[in-house]
């Protein structure tokens, strides 16, 4: 024992300071009383003089049993004196004792045989107040049998921060006897719970004073090694009844099953928002790519760290697939993605790119039966069933893949591809719950990737018909040199109704035509076929522009809801001259040689189909040299900036330095072509020439 009362650890020195007195004696009130061999009183304490109402004056030098024992119990109380002093035996036991007051008070003794140098007896006797020893006593039992009997852990550290004291609730909790606790800290018996910061938090609270409540921490204990527990603890400082520092109280409540509620429901929470995140994010555009990717974006890091969007071949190009059980999968992979995996994005597929997966490997097995492959823990035989090819399985083990998951993605009843997601920094393996929300998105994103697929078939379709539809004219014609440029609107808009055309005639003239039919798509495309074509057959006539232009709106009007815009001209080298009818047309540029560039003031007419309303014709000067310039709505119209702004731009560039046309047209497209401007141009640019 330490001076201060505190047992030493085994192999440290006692260290000597003065001890802090207890405050038990003093709730106690324990009162000395001396007697000597006459039952003479010899010595009597403060407490006695508290406890029986005598002070030492009135006490020292008189006989005890005479001034503190009623008269009928005098013989009993000098009976037991006699044998206490005559046979050395203490005896104990509560006793009523005469107040000075004159009431009398049940007082617990402890007697015993004192002897002095010269061998004389005395007899010293120890007495209390019974009800405070009894309350005393029903407390530390009360309190015994909560500590022994609470479903709460409790321990008591001392002042090192050692175990002196563990429940059997605890005991339970640890998986650790509580005898093994005694003499240890914290980080000695639980290393596998942040023990560090508990350790630091109870000595704060040894030093302050400041109770620490519900404080919550995760980790494992003996007495369930595989898995997490969590719990609630709180600390306070031990004091006793006269303020000193005992060392800490610990109550330790398990609420795992709380803990791991919180868990499922931030991870409802999660799932939710993911599959909110995804509404939002996935099918932005109808361009197949990008919906793949975002698809792909989605998933990382939230739910994998490596996807990859995956589409059969026969499904992008517009063809059903049914794969039978030996039959291989020809798959495109559209997206890949990964977060800090650069061995398993080097494996995967890249973008693109048409792979072929024989029936063993499991995305094969996914897109066949149209259900999820979950392999929870990746082992290495696994790996060539996952990997394209031996040499990615390597990276994919190099990469630390261990857990897959592959689901189909499922539209309109037909199996299009699959979502192919990894972990490999992310611990956990795919649980049932990762299936669920990984189906849900791919749900979702299904029917997005449906949609662009379809889209972008039927775009491609429409491209090809327009492309077919506009001419490849010479780039001399007659008394012209010509270049043109058709340019379709981005990749997630309909193609539009925009043309041109280049029509040699006789004696050397040259017909110029530019249209832009309103609305988009095949529609859109075969009514400019049509159009085309019937100009084609007037401009052989050699009609005046203006009854060309009468005759296409006529034909407008029989072909249903459409409506177009032209511009019909007519150079003649003979005549230096060029004679143009306008339908509702943007007004073009001409360049002439010498002088700045004008755009011409034509009567602007009404569309084509509109009907009733008669066109003129303009004739415009044309010498060698001078150029034309016809062009859609899509190169000048913006939604930020005004057409008169935009037409001045065009002005400004088409005054610039004397360039090729293929370079003039080039640059016209490159500057005025906004990426947002979702409409398609034509664009048609003509230079006079002298003839031999």
């Amino acid at each position: 024992m330490t001076a201060s009362g505190t047992p030493s650890a085994e192999g440290e020195e006692p260290v000597v300071r003065p001890a802090r007195p207890s405050g038990l004696l003093d709730v106690l009130g324990v009162a000395s009383v001396v007697l000597d061999a006459q039952g003479r009183i010899v010595l009597w304490s403060p407490q006695a003089a508290e406890l029986f109402g005598y002070s030492a004056q009135e006490a020292l030098g008189r006989h005890a049993a005479r001034l503190m024992v009623h008269e009928r119990h005098l013989d009993l109380v000098v009976g037991l004196f006699s044998e206490v002093l005559r046979t050395g035996r203490g005896w104990a036991g509560a006793f009523p004792v005469r107040h000075k007051d004159g009431s009398t008070r049940l007082v617990e003794f402890r007697n015993m045989r004192l002897l002095d140098d010269r061998g004389e007896a005395y007899a010293l006797g120890l007495a209390a107040d019974q009800s405070t020893v009894r309350r005393l006593e029903r407390d530390v039992a009360l309190s015994e049998r909560i500590v022994s009997q609470s479903p709460i852990g409790l321990a008591v550290l001392d002042n090192r921060l050692r175990y002196v004291s563990v429940n059997p609730a605890l005991e339970r909790i640890n998986g650790i006897p509580a005898e093994e606790h005694m003499g240890r800290t914290i980080p000695e018996m639980l290393p596998e719970v942040d023990a560090e910061t508990l350790e630091s938090a109870a000595r704060r609270v040894l030093e302050t004073g400041q109770p620490l409540v519900d404080l919550s921490t995760v980790g494992r204990t003996p007495a369930d090694p595989d898995e997490d527990h969590a719990w609630s603890i709180s600390l306070y400082r031990l004091e006793d009844a006269s303020g000193t520092v005992l060392g800490v109280t610990v109550s330790v409540v398990d609420i795992t099953e709380q803990y791991r509620a919180g868990v499922e429901a931030e991870a409802a929470r999660r799932r939710l928002a993911l599959i909110a995140d995804a509404s939002a994010r996935i099918g932005t555009t109808l361009e197949l790519e990008r919906t793949a990717r975002e698809l792909a974006e989605v998933a990382v890091p939230e739910l994998a760290d490596v996807a990859a969007v995956d589409l059969l071949e026969a499904v992008v190009e517009g063809r059903r697939s049914n794969l039978g059980p030996a039959e291989p999968a020809v798959i495109r992979a559209l997206a890949v993605r990964a977060d800090r995996a650069a061995d398993a994005l080097e494996a995967a597929d890249p973008p693109g790119q048409i792979a072929r997966y024989g029936p063993e490997r499991l995305v094969t097995l996914c897109v066949r039966t149209g259900r999820p492959v979950l392999v929870a823990r990746v082992r290495d035989e696994d790996l060539p069933r996952i990997a394209r090819s031996p040499e990615a399985a390597v990276l994919l083990g190099l990469a630390g893949v261990h857990s897959y998951l592959a689901v189909p993605l499922i539209a309109r009843g037909e199996v299009l591809g699959a979502l192919d997601l990894k972990r490999t920094r992310n611990p956990e393996p795919f649980s049932a719950d990762d299936v669920l929300l990984a189906g849900e998105l791919a749900s979702r994103a299904a029917v997005q990737i449906d949609n662009a697929r379809w889209y972008q078939n039927a775009r491609d379709a429409a491209l090809t018909l327009q492309r077919s539809l506009l001419p490849r004219h010479p780039s001399v014609t007659g008394g012209l040199q010509v270049a043109s440029r058709y340019q379709p609107a981005g990749a997630t808009v309909e193609v539009g109704g925009d043309w041109f055309d280049v029509i040699p005639l006789e004696r050397d003239r040259t017909a110029l035509v530019v249209g832009d039919v309103m609305g988009s798509g095949i529609t859109a495309a075969a009514t400019m076929g049509r159009l085309r074509t019937a100009t084609k057959a007037l401009a052989s006539l050699d009609l005046d522009p203006a009854r060309l232009l009468e005759h296409l709106d006529r034909i407008t009007e029989g072909l249903e809801h459409s409506i177009a815009t032209c511009l019909y001209a007519v150079h003649d080298p003979h005549m230096r001259r060029c004679r143009i009818a306008n339908a509702g047309h943007l007004p073009p540029a001409r360049i002439p040689v010498g002088r700045p560039p004008e755009l011409l003031e034509l009567p602007t007419g009404v569309p084509l189909g509109v009907g009733g309303i008669p066109f003129s014709t303009t004739t415009v000067h044309l010498a060698p040299g001078d150029q034309l310039v016809f062009y859609t709505d899509g190169l000048v119209e913006t939604r930020r900036d005004s057409l008169d702004e935009r037409l001045a731009t065009l002005l400004t560039l088409l005054g610039g330095p004397a360039r090729p046309l293929e370079e003039l047209c080039d640059l016209l497209l490159r500057t005025l072509h906004q990426p947002d401007n979702h409409d398609d141009v034509a664009l048609l640019v003509a230079r006079a020439q002298a003839l031999p």
